[in-house]
């Protein structure tokens, strides 16, 4: 019976003590409320009329060099093939991609974070990229292995986007006090973003690792520090509102569509803009590829005013 009971009051408290900690994790993320109070956007990508009322040529042309994206792809060893599918696939259409390793791998090349902590690597990707390509690229989109991008797409929604400005973006979701942009469907910072998550002072308030922000998801993560700088997360949308980064793959979007809205797949499903799709196999870039940037129906003609034209060297699609 002292033994039954001895376990039973270690048990009890150590549920206290698990409480307990958890409740100062939401203390620690909660801090600060009011000083960091935001008003949660939606931002839109400009319509189609409205970039055919952009006159002259010169100027289509300037505003479509004007977008440089830098890819961040944080992958791990074993998943050999889809690192395979994302060289071979839409990567191609960055300005610039690399691929960012928990550990040194002979296969592909990439850099090596040295580390399989999510946050961490994450927090160490971006330092790089901003120390060497920092004066090259205004923004910067990091993805899993399982996401598919379409790059122009991302681009056009950049293109009225102040890179100046201290926000990112992509598919928001709301915990707590919190807004963060979730990994799963792609991170876009622009440069003052970057330059901001680097502070001297947002580090010391930010640890690398351990504190009482452990436990979280390195996106939520990302946005506790960011929030420290000033930056919030903004949910992106097309000119309809239908979101354009996307956590899961077409194919859900699709059988959900037809389940729901039998008579309006298409329009029940995603957006004619969408950036990503999350969640992909290997097989499955491969299809988007196909669908994305190979499929044409003959002698139809597209009418958009602006071309992204691939990166110098690239053999991008």
């Amino acid at each position: 019976m002292s033994e039954s009971s001895s376990f039973l009051k270690g048990v009890i408290l150590g549920s206290i003590f698990w409480a307990l900690i958890k409740m100062l994790g939401h203390v620690r993320m909660g801090y600060g409320n009011r000083m960091y109070h935001h008003d949660h956007h939606h931002l839109r990508a400009p319509n189609k009329e409205e970039t055919l009322k952009w006159s002259e040529s010169e100027q289509r042309v300037e505003l479509s060099q004007s977008v440089r994206v830098y890819c961040i792809i944080l992958v791990k060893p074993k998943d050999v093939s889809l690192w395979a599918a994302l060289r071979e696939t839409w990567t191609k259409h960055c300005d610039k991609a690399e691929f960012f390793s928990s550990e040194r791998v002979k296969v592909f090349e990439s850099v090596n974070m040295d580390t399989d902590d999510p946050w961490l690597m994450m927090r160490k990707a971006y330092k790089y990229a901003l120390d060497e390509y920092g004066d090259h690229y205004n923004w910067f989109f990091l993805a899993h292995l399982t996401t598919f991008a379409i790059i122009e797409n991302l681009k056009y929604f950049l293109l009225k986007k102040d890179p100046s400005q201290p926000f990112y973006l992509g598919h928001t979701v709301k915990s707590g006090d919190l807004d963060y942009v979730d990994v799963e469907g792609g991170i876009v910072l622009s440069i003052e973003s970057m330059k901001r998550l680097s502070l001297k002072k947002v580090s010391e308030m930010c640890p690398e690792q351990g504190g009482m922000i452990w436990t979280l998801s390195e996106d939520k993560q990302l946005a506790d520090c960011l929030r420290y700088a000033g930056v919030f997360a903004e949910n992106a949308e097309d000119s309809e509102g239908k979101d354009v980064f996307n956590t899961k793959p077409l194919r859900l979007f699709i059988e959900e569509a037809m389940t729901n809205q039998p008579t309006l797949v298409v329009e029940g499903c995603c957006s004619d803009m969408a950036v990503t799709f999350n969640g992909l196999t290997a097989n499955e870039m491969h299809v988007m590829m196909y669908g994305v940037y190979r499929l044409r129906a003959f002698g139809h003609i597209f009418t958009d005013a602006l071309v992204f034209l691939p990166p110098n060297g690239s053999d991008s699609d």
